[in-house]
Parts: C-alpha cells; sequence; structure tokens
C-alpha cells in the first residue's frame, strides 16, 4: 500500500468485495421488471436466513437510521412511553427519534464501555408496566460495547413487552438469531458487516411486532411497514428501490452464505482477539471489557499519545484510516473497525499501521511489539 491510498478500519463503511462492486456495475434494469422482481425474490429470502426468522424482512432505500425511524413510526403513539437502553451514541440516538415522534422514553443508562446487565433491564421493565415497547442496541460501536440480546430478550418476553434491536453494526458479524432468541423486531444497514455501500436499510418484523403496529394509528407514509409487506409479497418495492444495491446484496448474501454463519462470527471473533492483543502489547488499554468486547469493533484509550494525532499519523503514513471517540468521548478513545469484508491479515497490516504512526510521533515504540502480539493469538487460533 502507498500512503494516500485510504484502507478503512473504521465502524463503516467498511470496503466492499469486487465480487460485489462487479455485480454493482451491470446495465441498469427496471424495478418492475421480471429481472428485478427474481433478484428481489431471490434476495428476501436470503435476508430471511441472515436474520434468523420465517417472518417479514422488510428493504427501504436509505441507512440504518431510516430502519430505526420506522420502527418508532410504526410501534409507538404519540405519547406513548417505551423503555430505552442508553449506554453510548447509538442509544442515545433511539431516544432522540422516539422525542422526535412525540412518544416519552424513559432511559435506562448503563455505563459506557460495560453492557446492560439483563437484571437491571428487568428492573426497568417491571417499574414501568405501561411501557409496551422496549429499544436497545445489539452492538454499541461508539463504546465497542455487545450487549447481551439474548438475555434482554428473555426479559422483555416475560415483561409482554415488543423488543426492538438496532444491529446496525453487527449483523452478519456476530450471531443475532431472531426468533430463536425472541426477538421482535431487528434493524441494520448495508454498509457494515454486509460489505455493501451504504444506502440500503433493513427491518425484520417479527408476529408480536405486527399485532402492536396494527392496532396505531400510522405517522409514516415513506416508512409505513404495510406498504413494503404488501409489496414484497410480488417481489416489488412500493417505491423506486436502489436496484444496483440490491443486485449487490444478492452477491453479498451468496458470499456470506458460502462462507457460512459460524466461520464468519468466528473470523470476527479472531479479528476482535488479534486487534486486542496488539494494542495492549503497545500500551493502550482496552475501553471495553472482555465480557462485553464486540466482535466487530474495538476501542482502546492511553497508548502514551495523543490519540486524534495519531489517527492523523496513522492515515498520512500508511493510508489505513482509523475512527476517534464520539461526543464526549472525542479524543479519548481510538476505535478501529474489524467487520465485513476483513481478514486476520488486515488486522497485523492495521497494527502495524499504528506502530507507524506512534513512531512518527515520536513515541518509539519496539516495532513488531504489536503485530507479533497479534499473530501469536492468530497462530494460536489454527
Amino acid at each position: 500500500m502507498f500512503a494516500g491510498d485510504k484502507l478503512l478500519r473504521i465502524p463503516g463503511p467498511t470496503p466492499v468485495p469486487e465480487r460485489i462492486v462487479a455485480a454493482m456495475s451491470q446495465p441498469m434494469i427496471g424495478h418492475r421488471s421480471q429481472d428485478f422482481i427474481k433478484i428481489f425474490l431471490e434476495v428476501l429470502e436470503g435476508l430471511k436466513r441472515l436474520f434468523g426468522t420465517s417472518g417479514d424482512v422488510l428493504v427501504l432505500a436509505g441507512s440504518g437510521t431510516l430502519a430505526m425511524e420506522s420502527a418508532v413510526a410504526n410501534l409507538l403513539e404519540p405519547g406513548e412511553p417505551c423503555v430505552v437502553a442508553v449506554g453510548g451514541k447509538f442509544g442515545e440516538r433511539w431516544a432522540e427519534i422516539v422525542k422526535a415522534f412525540g412518544a416519552e422514553p424513559i432511559i435506562v443508562e448503563y455505563p459506557y464501555g460495560e453492557g446492560l446487565e439483563p437484571a437491571a433491564f428487568a428492573e426497568a421493565l417491571a417499574a414501568n408496566p405501561k411501557a409496551r415497547t422496549a429499544f436497545v442496541t445489539h452492538n454499541e460501536s461508539s463504546t465497542a460495547v455487545m450487549n447481551d440480546i439474548r438475555g434482554l430478550a428473555e426479559q422483555a418476553r416475560k415483561a409482554g413487552v415488543v423488543l426492538v434491536v438496532d444491529a446496525v453494526s453487527s449483523l452478519g458479524g456476530a450471531p443475532l438469531p431472531m426468533d430463536e432468541w425472541g426477538v421482535d423486531v431487528v434493524v441494520t444497514g448495508s454498509q457494515k458487516c454486509l460489505m455493501l455501500p451504504p444506502g440500503l436499510a433493513f427491518v425484520a418484523v417479527g408476529e408480536r411486532a405486527w399485532a402492536k403496529s396494527n392496532e396505531r394509528r400510522r405517522t409514516a407514509y415513506y416508512g409505513d411497514w404495510r406498504r413494503y409487506r404488501k409489496a414484497q409479497e410480488g417481489g416489488e418495492s412500493p417505491y423506486t428501490p436502489a436496484v444496483s444495491l440490491v443486485r449487490g446484496l444478492a452477491e453479498s448474501l451468496r458470499m456470506l452464505e458460502e462462507e457460512g454463519a459460524e466461520a464468519r462470527y468466528a473470523r470476527h471473533e479472531l479479528m476482535k482477539r488479534m486487534v486486542r492483543a496488539g494494542l495492549s502489547a503497545l500500551g493502550f488499554e482496552m475501553y471495553a471489557s472482555d465480557r462485553w468486547a464486540s466482535p466487530t469493533v474495538t476501542a482502546a484509550a492511553g497508548g502514551g499519545v495523543d490519540l486524534e494525532a495519531l489517527r492523523k499519523a496513522v492515515r498520512k503514513q500508511t493510508g489505513v484510516v482509523l475512527s476517534g471517540g464520539q461526543g464526549e468521548l472525542k479524543g479519548e478513545i481510538l476505535r478501529v473497525g474489524h467487520m465485513g469484508a476483513a481478514t486476520p491479515l488486515d488486522m497485523v497490516a492495521t497494527i502495524a499501521a499504528i506502530e507507524m504512526g506512534m513512531a512518527a510521533l515520536g513515541a518509539r515504540p519496539e516495532f513488531g511489539r504489536g503485530t507479533g502480539a497479534a499473530m501469536e493469538v492468530w497462530q494460536s487460533w489454527q
């Protein structure tokens, strides 16, 4: 790699494989044509397998935030209370969307760098019996924390609460079998573990969520779930879909299934361990403990250098692009994305790039210390 080339090691967007680029580069076709309908029907079945559901997976042209907003718009009435788990930037986003639609979020906070304990979630649900919906984040990429969705879903079921999960930065990179775990709604986007450019949003809707949604007045038009469900029954979208992205999605789903879910999850887990080991060897402190550590993004503090200066030095020296902290964590943490089209070898290169950046700042790291620790993890994994 030459300095100036850009290798994204951020929590999205992620690199797009050549196979997917080729699929998206095909000539345009009509979105009401039989050619597109055939592709779209294939995609809808593949998405059900990816989400682990026999229910509907709705495909919207937009970002993951659109999928989040559609969940609020289709499930909540103005003035209705709901429980919102907040332990980072994207939990905060759930609360902001709920407020924007005039509903009343009951905030359940959990510490940055840690996950939400199912017992604490159960207490919050019990203390707010009028709240019939709860919004949580699977992978809080702002803090590199992954929540125990299986445990949270169990508590939601016991309380009779519809559980909505933001899996934008985790679906495809970590287990989330929707039906098996009893999750009611899962939302995600295209530009993370699915290896696509930004532009597609997905909402998987279970039976309990449909039942609650059908009770209420809609405050959505473009994001009205019923319109998507009806159109998709015939292999179409209610509005003009992102045709080229859907073609890329078809190829993405083929690639994911070729690798296999268990191998894919293991690859993400390995990359997580390699990055954590490499950064620790260089003197960084992991922001999330092993218990809550995300398999798709790692956050670290310390290192004896200015982290924002380090990100700039790494990009200038090597072309590797890293992320910093968001909001109150700006300048406090460094974030390394390891999701989607990424390999263990990419993690070795990323740690090497960080060593180069530290040297450029005068930190004088022992070259190979971080990469060696990462490679030891890789070797022992094999």
